[in-house]
Protein backbone atom coordinates (compact mmCIF):
# COMPACT_ATOMS: atom_id res chain seq x y z
CA UNK A 1 0.00 0.00 0.00
CA UNK A 2 3.33 2.15 0.83
CA UNK A 3 4.68 1.42 -2.01
CA UNK A 4 1.52 2.51 -4.54
CA UNK A 5 1.29 5.57 -2.65
CA UNK A 6 4.74 6.53 -3.15
CA UNK A 7 4.27 5.06 -7.44
CA UNK A 8 1.10 8.01 -7.48
CA UNK A 9 3.15 11.11 -5.86
CA UNK A 10 6.02 10.84 -7.70
CA UNK A 11 3.52 10.18 -11.26
CA UNK A 12 2.03 13.35 -10.01
CA UNK A 13 5.21 15.35 -9.44
CA UNK A 14 6.43 14.02 -13.05
CA UNK A 15 2.88 14.78 -14.47
CA UNK A 16 3.27 18.43 -12.76
CA UNK A 17 7.08 18.84 -14.03
CA UNK A 18 6.82 17.91 -17.34
CA UNK A 19 3.62 19.61 -18.41
CA UNK A 20 4.26 23.20 -18.33
CA UNK A 21 7.56 22.46 -20.47
CA UNK A 22 5.18 20.57 -23.28
CA UNK A 23 2.81 22.94 -23.33
CA UNK A 24 5.31 25.58 -23.88
CA UNK A 25 7.09 23.62 -25.99
CA UNK A 26 3.41 23.62 -28.36
CA UNK A 27 3.76 24.90 -31.73
CA UNK A 28 1.53 27.23 -33.63
CA UNK A 29 0.87 26.43 -37.06
CA UNK A 30 -1.07 28.90 -39.88
CA UNK A 31 -4.66 27.62 -38.78
CA UNK A 32 -4.06 28.19 -35.32
CA UNK A 33 -2.54 31.59 -35.24
CA UNK A 34 -5.50 32.72 -37.49
CA UNK A 35 -7.99 30.85 -35.17
CA UNK A 36 -6.54 32.50 -32.20
CA UNK A 37 -6.77 36.03 -34.17
CA UNK A 38 -10.05 35.38 -35.18
CA UNK A 39 -11.43 35.07 -31.81
CA UNK A 40 -8.66 37.81 -29.54
CA UNK A 41 -8.07 40.37 -31.94
CA UNK A 42 -9.47 43.82 -30.64
CA UNK A 43 -11.51 44.40 -33.57
CA UNK A 44 -13.79 41.70 -32.75
CA UNK A 45 -15.13 43.05 -30.05
CA UNK A 46 -15.39 46.57 -31.70
CA UNK A 47 -17.20 45.07 -34.54
CA UNK A 48 -19.54 42.56 -32.61
CA UNK A 49 -20.54 45.92 -29.95
CA UNK A 50 -21.08 47.13 -33.86
CA UNK A 51 -23.41 44.71 -34.35
CA UNK A 52 -25.21 44.91 -31.05
CA UNK A 53 -25.59 48.86 -31.72
CA UNK A 54 -27.21 47.99 -35.06
CA UNK A 55 -29.96 45.76 -33.46
CA UNK A 56 -30.56 48.95 -31.17
CA UNK A 57 -31.07 51.13 -33.71
CA UNK A 58 -34.17 48.45 -35.25
CA UNK A 59 -35.49 48.34 -32.17
CA UNK A 60 -35.39 52.62 -31.68
CA UNK A 61 -36.61 52.12 -35.57
CA UNK A 62 -39.53 49.89 -34.25
CA UNK A 63 -40.48 52.03 -31.58
CA UNK A 64 -42.01 54.66 -33.69
CA UNK A 65 -45.17 52.35 -34.62
CA UNK A 66 -45.58 51.13 -31.04
CA UNK A 67 -47.74 53.14 -28.19
CA UNK A 68 -46.30 56.14 -26.42
CA UNK A 69 -47.67 56.50 -23.15
CA UNK A 70 -45.97 59.68 -21.09
CA UNK A 71 -47.28 60.90 -18.05
CA UNK A 72 -46.89 64.68 -17.31
CA UNK A 73 -47.37 66.74 -13.98
CA UNK A 74 -46.81 70.00 -12.32
CA UNK A 75 -47.80 72.38 -9.45
CA UNK A 76 -47.20 76.01 -10.33
CA UNK A 77 -47.66 78.74 -7.49
CA UNK A 78 -48.38 82.00 -8.99
CA UNK A 79 -46.91 84.52 -6.36
CA UNK A 80 -48.48 87.03 -7.91
CA UNK A 81 -51.82 86.25 -9.44
CA UNK A 82 -52.29 87.87 -12.65
CA UNK A 83 -55.63 89.74 -13.53
CA UNK A 84 -57.51 90.72 -15.90
CA UNK A 85 -59.52 93.90 -17.10
CA UNK A 86 -63.45 93.74 -18.04
CA UNK A 87 -64.39 96.52 -19.82
CA UNK A 88 -66.51 99.29 -18.14
CA UNK A 89 -70.34 98.76 -20.01
CA UNK A 90 -70.68 95.04 -19.14
CA UNK A 91 -71.33 94.99 -15.36
CA UNK A 92 -71.05 98.47 -14.37
CA UNK A 93 -69.89 101.68 -15.34
CA UNK A 94 -66.14 101.22 -14.23
CA UNK A 95 -63.53 98.58 -15.12
CA UNK A 96 -63.27 95.78 -13.17
CA UNK A 97 -59.97 93.58 -12.20
CA UNK A 98 -60.73 89.81 -12.08
CA UNK A 99 -58.28 87.00 -11.35
CA UNK A 100 -59.10 83.86 -13.48
CA UNK A 101 -57.06 81.60 -11.45
CA UNK A 102 -55.78 81.09 -7.73
CA UNK A 103 -52.71 81.07 -6.19
CA UNK A 104 -51.68 77.38 -6.38
CA UNK A 105 -52.81 75.29 -9.37
CA UNK A 106 -51.70 71.32 -10.07
CA UNK A 107 -52.00 69.88 -12.92
CA UNK A 108 -51.48 65.97 -13.75
CA UNK A 109 -52.43 63.61 -16.78
CA UNK A 110 -51.29 60.47 -18.54
CA UNK A 111 -51.64 60.40 -22.56
CA UNK A 112 -51.23 57.80 -24.93
CA UNK A 113 -50.26 58.06 -28.89
CA UNK A 114 -50.17 55.61 -31.08
CA UNK A 115 -49.32 55.82 -34.77
CA UNK A 116 -51.86 54.78 -37.39
CA UNK A 117 -50.55 55.52 -40.34
CA UNK A 118 -47.35 57.22 -41.47
CA UNK A 119 -45.97 55.93 -44.96
CA UNK A 120 -42.54 57.36 -44.53
CA UNK A 121 -41.77 55.76 -41.40
CA UNK A 122 -43.39 52.23 -43.18
CA UNK A 123 -41.14 52.63 -45.86
CA UNK A 124 -38.39 53.43 -43.06
CA UNK A 125 -38.51 50.17 -41.13
CA UNK A 126 -37.44 48.38 -44.61
CA UNK A 127 -34.62 49.35 -43.65
CA UNK A 128 -34.06 47.54 -40.44
CA UNK A 129 -32.83 44.23 -42.44
CA UNK A 130 -30.20 46.33 -44.31
CA UNK A 131 -29.17 47.79 -41.40
CA UNK A 132 -28.42 44.18 -39.60
CA UNK A 133 -27.17 42.57 -42.76
CA UNK A 134 -24.65 45.36 -42.96
CA UNK A 135 -23.00 44.84 -39.33
CA UNK A 136 -23.21 41.54 -39.94
CA UNK A 137 -21.04 42.08 -43.41
CA UNK A 138 -18.79 44.65 -41.79
CA UNK A 139 -18.29 41.28 -38.99
CA UNK A 140 -17.17 38.98 -41.85
CA UNK A 141 -14.87 41.56 -43.84
CA UNK A 142 -13.05 42.36 -40.60
CA UNK A 143 -12.85 37.95 -39.87
CA UNK A 144 -11.50 37.89 -43.65
CA UNK A 145 -9.41 41.00 -43.45
CA UNK A 146 -7.89 39.24 -40.17
CA UNK A 147 -7.28 36.41 -42.28
CA UNK A 148 -5.05 37.91 -45.08
CA UNK A 149 -3.32 40.02 -42.45
CA UNK A 150 -2.03 36.60 -40.25
CA UNK A 151 -1.55 34.98 -43.45
CA UNK A 152 0.66 37.18 -45.09
CA UNK A 153 3.02 37.81 -41.87
CA UNK A 154 2.81 34.49 -41.29
CA UNK A 155 4.54 33.39 -44.71
CA UNK A 156 6.54 36.29 -44.37
CA UNK A 157 8.03 34.97 -40.85
CA UNK A 158 8.30 31.41 -42.85
CA UNK A 159 10.13 32.99 -45.72
CA UNK A 160 12.62 34.96 -43.12
CA UNK A 161 12.90 32.03 -41.36
CA UNK A 162 14.03 29.93 -44.30
CA UNK A 163 16.40 32.64 -45.39
CA UNK A 164 18.24 32.50 -41.95
CA UNK A 165 18.70 28.67 -41.87
CA UNK A 166 20.45 28.82 -45.42
CA UNK A 167 22.61 31.74 -44.62
CA UNK A 168 23.74 29.56 -41.40
CA UNK A 169 24.28 26.62 -43.56
CA UNK A 170 26.04 29.12 -46.00
CA UNK A 171 28.02 30.40 -42.93
CA UNK A 172 29.04 26.90 -41.98
CA UNK A 173 30.19 26.33 -45.69
CA UNK A 174 32.89 29.39 -45.79
CA UNK A 175 33.70 28.45 -42.30
CA UNK A 176 34.85 24.96 -42.99
CA UNK A 177 36.99 26.52 -46.06
CA UNK A 178 38.17 29.67 -44.31
CA UNK A 179 39.26 26.70 -41.50
CA UNK A 180 40.91 25.01 -44.74
CA UNK A 181 42.81 27.69 -46.37
CA UNK A 182 43.88 28.85 -43.09
CA UNK A 183 46.32 25.49 -42.63
CA UNK A 184 46.97 25.86 -46.22
CA UNK A 185 48.44 29.29 -45.40
CA UNK A 186 50.17 28.21 -42.77
CA UNK A 187 51.90 25.22 -45.30
CA UNK A 188 52.87 28.55 -47.50
CA UNK A 189 50.62 26.65 -50.21
CA UNK A 190 48.05 29.47 -50.33
CA UNK A 191 48.64 33.04 -50.17
CA UNK A 192 47.23 35.05 -47.29
CA UNK A 193 45.35 37.29 -50.12
CA UNK A 194 43.30 33.92 -50.66
CA UNK A 195 42.31 33.71 -47.45
CA UNK A 196 41.41 37.15 -46.57
CA UNK A 197 38.60 37.04 -49.93
CA UNK A 198 36.96 33.85 -48.08
CA UNK A 199 36.92 36.08 -44.46
CA UNK A 200 35.63 38.86 -46.81
CA UNK A 201 32.40 36.50 -47.58
CA UNK A 202 32.54 34.37 -43.80
CA UNK A 203 31.81 38.53 -42.22
CA UNK A 204 29.37 39.52 -44.92
CA UNK A 205 27.39 36.21 -44.20
CA UNK A 206 27.76 37.18 -40.60
CA UNK A 207 26.29 40.52 -41.33
CA UNK A 208 23.29 39.47 -43.24
CA UNK A 209 22.66 36.72 -40.18
CA UNK A 210 22.28 39.71 -37.62
CA UNK A 211 20.35 41.67 -40.27
CA UNK A 212 17.95 38.63 -40.85
CA UNK A 213 17.45 37.98 -37.17
CA UNK A 214 16.55 41.30 -36.45
CA UNK A 215 14.04 41.48 -38.89
CA UNK A 216 12.93 37.79 -37.89
CA UNK A 217 11.89 39.74 -34.65
CA UNK A 218 10.01 42.35 -36.51
CA UNK A 219 8.12 40.17 -38.64
CA UNK A 220 7.32 37.85 -35.53
CA UNK A 221 6.39 41.15 -33.28
CA UNK A 222 4.14 42.12 -36.44
CA UNK A 223 2.31 38.49 -36.73
CA UNK A 224 1.76 39.24 -32.81
CA UNK A 225 0.11 42.31 -33.04
CA UNK A 226 -1.71 40.48 -36.30
CA UNK A 227 -2.80 38.14 -34.34
CA UNK A 228 -4.01 40.20 -30.94
CA UNK A 229 -1.38 37.87 -29.15
CA UNK A 230 0.98 39.83 -26.08
CA UNK A 231 3.65 40.71 -26.84
CA UNK A 232 5.75 40.11 -24.20
CA UNK A 233 4.79 35.94 -24.79
CA UNK A 234 6.86 33.64 -27.02
CA UNK A 235 5.20 32.63 -30.02
CA UNK A 236 7.00 29.66 -30.97
CA UNK A 237 6.02 28.94 -34.97
CA UNK A 238 5.99 25.51 -36.44
CA UNK A 239 8.82 24.55 -38.52
CA UNK A 240 7.38 24.29 -41.82
CA UNK A 241 8.16 22.23 -44.70
CA UNK A 242 8.14 24.39 -48.02
CA UNK A 243 5.51 21.93 -49.63
CA UNK A 244 3.44 22.04 -46.22
CA UNK A 245 3.66 25.94 -46.14
CA UNK A 246 0.77 26.72 -48.50
CA UNK A 247 -2.54 24.67 -49.13
CA UNK A 248 -3.47 22.88 -52.32
CA UNK A 249 -5.31 25.43 -54.56
CA UNK A 250 -9.24 25.29 -54.88
CA UNK A 251 -11.50 26.53 -57.55
CA UNK A 252 -14.89 26.82 -56.15
CA UNK A 253 -16.24 28.56 -58.73
CA UNK A 254 -13.84 26.90 -61.52
CA UNK A 255 -17.43 25.78 -63.33
CA UNK A 256 -19.09 28.95 -63.37
CA UNK A 257 -16.05 31.52 -63.46
CA UNK A 258 -15.36 34.56 -61.14
CA UNK A 259 -18.56 35.38 -58.96
CA UNK A 260 -18.42 39.12 -57.70
CA UNK A 261 -21.10 38.28 -55.21
CA UNK A 262 -18.28 36.11 -53.18
CA UNK A 263 -16.92 39.26 -52.28
CA UNK A 264 -18.05 40.45 -48.55
CA UNK A 265 -17.19 44.41 -49.67
CA UNK A 266 -18.94 44.05 -52.87
CA UNK A 267 -21.94 42.77 -50.70
CA UNK A 268 -21.47 45.73 -48.11
CA UNK A 269 -21.72 48.24 -51.31
CA UNK A 270 -24.80 46.46 -52.28
CA UNK A 271 -26.41 47.07 -48.75
CA UNK A 272 -25.41 50.58 -49.33
CA UNK A 273 -27.19 50.66 -53.03
CA UNK A 274 -30.41 49.45 -50.90
CA UNK A 275 -30.33 51.59 -48.34
CA UNK A 276 -30.07 54.78 -50.17
CA UNK A 277 -32.65 53.48 -52.23
CA UNK A 278 -35.13 53.20 -49.03
CA UNK A 279 -33.75 56.62 -47.82
CA UNK A 280 -35.03 58.11 -51.11
CA UNK A 281 -37.93 56.70 -50.81
CA UNK A 282 -38.81 57.50 -47.32
CA UNK A 283 -37.76 61.25 -48.22
CA UNK A 284 -40.74 61.15 -50.97
CA UNK A 285 -43.34 59.54 -49.01
CA UNK A 286 -43.25 62.09 -46.59
CA UNK A 287 -45.59 64.03 -48.68
CA UNK A 288 -48.67 61.86 -48.03
CA UNK A 289 -50.69 62.90 -44.17
CA UNK A 290 -49.71 60.93 -41.27
CA UNK A 291 -52.43 59.79 -38.86
CA UNK A 292 -52.24 58.93 -35.47
CA UNK A 293 -54.64 58.11 -32.32
CA UNK A 294 -54.28 59.76 -29.04
CA UNK A 295 -56.19 59.58 -25.46
CA UNK A 296 -55.64 61.52 -22.34
CA UNK A 297 -56.91 61.52 -18.54
CA UNK A 298 -55.47 63.86 -16.05
CA UNK A 299 -57.32 66.08 -13.48
CA UNK A 300 -56.68 69.94 -12.21
CA UNK A 301 -57.03 71.67 -8.96
CA UNK A 302 -56.64 75.17 -7.72
CA UNK A 303 -56.49 76.84 -4.40
CA UNK A 304 -54.94 79.56 -2.21
CA UNK A 305 -53.48 76.89 -0.21
CA UNK A 306 -51.15 73.65 -1.90
CA UNK A 307 -53.25 70.97 0.32
CA UNK A 308 -56.54 72.66 -1.29
CA UNK A 309 -54.95 72.99 -5.21
CA UNK A 310 -54.19 68.96 -4.58
CA UNK A 311 -57.34 67.71 -2.74
CA UNK A 312 -59.94 69.12 -4.77
CA UNK A 313 -59.03 68.22 -8.08
CA UNK A 314 -61.21 67.41 -10.57
CA UNK A 315 -60.40 64.87 -13.40
CA UNK A 316 -61.02 65.00 -16.85
CA UNK A 317 -60.35 63.15 -20.39
CA UNK A 318 -60.16 63.03 -24.33
CA UNK A 319 -59.61 60.96 -27.24
CA UNK A 320 -59.19 61.91 -30.59
CA UNK A 321 -57.92 61.27 -34.23
CA UNK A 322 -54.55 63.75 -35.19
CA UNK A 323 -54.20 64.44 -39.05
CA UNK A 324 -50.85 66.04 -40.29
CA UNK A 325 -50.85 67.21 -43.87
CA UNK A 326 -47.27 68.37 -44.73
CA UNK A 327 -47.88 71.41 -46.79
CA UNK A 328 -44.98 74.10 -47.35
CA UNK A 329 -42.10 73.16 -45.71
CA UNK A 330 -40.27 76.17 -47.53
CA UNK A 331 -38.47 73.37 -49.94
CA UNK A 332 -36.97 71.32 -47.04
CA UNK A 333 -38.26 68.23 -48.69
CA UNK A 334 -38.08 68.88 -51.98
CA UNK A 335 -34.26 69.19 -51.82
CA UNK A 336 -33.99 66.43 -49.30
CA UNK A 337 -34.90 63.83 -51.62
CA UNK A 338 -32.67 65.24 -54.39
CA UNK A 339 -30.01 64.69 -51.97
CA UNK A 340 -30.79 61.43 -50.91
CA UNK A 341 -31.60 60.33 -55.05
CA UNK A 342 -27.93 61.89 -56.32
CA UNK A 343 -26.67 59.55 -53.11
CA UNK A 344 -28.97 56.49 -54.75
CA UNK A 345 -27.26 56.69 -57.98
CA UNK A 346 -24.01 57.31 -56.91
CA UNK A 347 -24.58 54.25 -55.21
CA UNK A 348 -25.56 52.25 -57.95
CA UNK A 349 -22.81 53.94 -60.14
CA UNK A 350 -19.82 52.71 -57.33
CA UNK A 351 -21.39 49.48 -57.53
CA UNK A 352 -20.88 48.87 -61.28
CA UNK A 353 -17.25 50.24 -61.04
CA UNK A 354 -16.78 48.37 -58.10
CA UNK A 355 -17.74 44.89 -60.12
CA UNK A 356 -15.00 45.73 -62.63
CA UNK A 357 -12.18 46.31 -60.32
CA UNK A 358 -12.89 43.17 -58.70
CA UNK A 359 -13.42 40.90 -61.84
CA UNK A 360 -9.69 42.58 -63.02
CA UNK A 361 -8.28 42.03 -59.40
CA UNK A 362 -9.36 38.69 -59.96
CA UNK A 363 -7.81 38.13 -63.11
CA UNK A 364 -4.37 39.61 -62.51
CA UNK A 365 -4.59 37.34 -58.94
CA UNK A 366 -5.26 34.30 -61.20
CA UNK A 367 -2.26 35.15 -63.30
CA UNK A 368 -0.07 36.08 -60.86
CA UNK A 369 -0.45 32.53 -58.87
CA UNK A 370 0.05 30.95 -61.59
CA UNK A 371 3.24 32.49 -62.63
CA UNK A 372 4.65 32.12 -59.35
CA UNK A 373 4.08 28.15 -59.70
CA UNK A 374 6.28 28.24 -62.25
CA UNK A 375 8.78 31.07 -61.24
CA UNK A 376 8.90 29.24 -57.73
CA UNK A 377 9.37 25.46 -59.23
CA UNK A 378 11.93 27.03 -61.76
CA UNK A 379 13.94 28.76 -58.88
CA UNK A 380 14.22 25.72 -56.79
CA UNK A 381 15.58 23.77 -59.49
CA UNK A 382 18.21 26.20 -60.03
CA UNK A 383 18.68 26.38 -56.48
CA UNK A 384 19.27 22.95 -56.61
CA UNK A 385 21.55 22.76 -59.32
CA UNK A 386 23.79 26.03 -57.88
CA UNK A 387 24.32 23.64 -54.78
CA UNK A 388 25.01 21.02 -56.37
CA UNK A 389 27.68 23.23 -58.77
CA UNK A 390 29.01 25.01 -55.22
CA UNK A 391 29.70 21.54 -54.15
CA UNK A 392 31.82 19.64 -56.85
CA UNK A 393 33.55 23.03 -56.98
CA UNK A 394 34.22 23.23 -53.53
CA UNK A 395 35.54 19.73 -52.85
CA UNK A 396 37.80 20.74 -56.69
CA UNK A 397 38.91 23.47 -54.71
CA UNK A 398 40.28 21.26 -51.43
CA UNK A 399 42.02 18.40 -53.59
CA UNK A 400 43.60 21.95 -55.78
CA UNK A 401 42.01 21.04 -59.29
CA UNK A 402 39.62 24.79 -59.28
CA UNK A 403 41.23 27.78 -58.04
CA UNK A 404 39.55 30.21 -55.38
CA UNK A 405 37.98 32.61 -58.25
CA UNK A 406 35.63 30.10 -59.35
CA UNK A 407 34.92 28.77 -55.81
CA UNK A 408 34.23 32.34 -54.97
CA UNK A 409 32.11 32.29 -58.18
CA UNK A 410 30.35 29.30 -57.16
CA UNK A 411 29.00 30.39 -53.86
CA UNK A 412 28.16 34.02 -55.17
CA UNK A 413 26.26 32.22 -57.99
CA UNK A 414 24.46 29.69 -55.15
CA UNK A 415 23.28 32.92 -52.83
CA UNK A 416 21.89 34.60 -55.63
CA UNK A 417 19.87 31.18 -56.41
CA UNK A 418 19.20 30.99 -53.14
CA UNK A 419 17.86 34.72 -52.81
CA UNK A 420 15.65 34.42 -56.26
CA UNK A 421 14.37 31.02 -54.39
CA UNK A 422 13.07 32.63 -50.92
CA UNK A 423 11.75 35.88 -53.11
CA UNK A 424 9.73 33.03 -55.30
CA UNK A 425 8.62 31.44 -51.86
CA UNK A 426 6.95 34.24 -50.66
CA UNK A 427 5.41 35.38 -53.87
CA UNK A 428 3.69 32.19 -54.55
CA UNK A 429 2.64 31.98 -50.76
CA UNK A 430 1.57 35.77 -51.33
CA UNK A 431 -0.53 34.81 -54.80
CA UNK A 432 -2.45 32.09 -53.30
CA UNK A 433 -3.74 34.08 -50.29
CA UNK A 434 -4.01 37.09 -53.14
CA UNK A 435 -6.11 34.64 -55.25
CA UNK A 436 -8.61 34.02 -52.51
CA UNK A 437 -8.75 37.03 -51.17
CA UNK A 438 -9.82 38.66 -54.86
CA UNK A 439 -12.24 35.60 -55.61
CA UNK A 440 -13.99 36.55 -51.95
CA UNK A 441 -13.16 32.65 -50.45
CA UNK A 442 -10.63 33.79 -47.68
CA UNK A 443 -12.74 31.49 -45.16
CA UNK A 444 -12.29 28.75 -47.79
CA UNK A 445 -9.00 29.03 -47.60
CA UNK A 446 -8.60 28.94 -43.85
CA UNK A 447 -11.01 25.96 -44.12
CA UNK A 448 -8.62 23.96 -46.16
CA UNK A 449 -5.35 24.18 -44.24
Amino acid sequence: MVGTKSFICCFICLTCLFLPHSRAQEKWDLKKCIAYGLENHGSVQIFANQREAAKAVVKENLAAYMPNIRVDGNIEDNLKVQESVIPAGLFGDHDIRVAFTKRFNTNASVQLDQTIYDQSLITGLKANKYSDKQAVLQMEQNQENLIYQISTTYYQLFVSKEQLALLNENLASIKQQQDITALRVEKGVTTEVDLNKIQVNYHNILSQIRIAQNNLEYIENGLKNAMGYPLDRPLPIDSLKVPDAQPALVYPDSANGFQVENRTDYQISQVNSSLAAIDEQRIQMGIIPKVSLFGRYGAIGFGDQLGPAINTMSSFSSIGVKVTVPLLDGFKRQAQYKEAKYKYLNAVASLKLDEQKYQMEYQNSQNNYFQAQKNIDSDRKNMELAKSVFNITDLQYQKGVAGLTDWLSAQQSLREAQNNYLQALYNSCLARIDLAKANGTLKTFYDSL
